[in-house]
């Protein structure tokens, strides 16, 4: 066996202090914790009411409303397109003779 070096110790005395913290996370959070401190609306509404949020709820609504429209775009397509072509066939056949007179 090697002697324990200093990189050794110091690894290890890394390691403890990790495993501690990592430990007492969880003991911190919930020692005295009431339900409420982990309720995050009355946050989101003091950011709301301060208008910081503004532009980033202006993209959301910008966002839902172009994603209904391409939406609305996608589902007729289908239609359109035999509309088109409907009119399109019209305009190319010939008419009847018995049709000018």
């Amino acid at each position: 066996m090697h002697a324990a070096t200093l990189p050794d110790w110091a690894a290890a005395i890394s390691f403890g202090i990790a495993g501690y913290a990592v430990l007492s996370v969880p003991y911190f959070l919930l020692v005295d914790a009431d339900p409420s401190d982990f309720d995050p609306r009355p946050a989101v509404r003091r950011a709301i009411e301060s208008g910081r949020l503004d532009p980033a709820l202006i993209a959301v609504v910008n966002t839902r409303h172009a994603a209904h429209e391409a939406a609305d775009r996608v589902r007729n397509a289908p239609r359109h397109a035999a509309i088109s072509t409907a009119a399109l066939l019209m305009l190319l056949t010939a008419p009847a003779p018995e049709a000018t007179r």
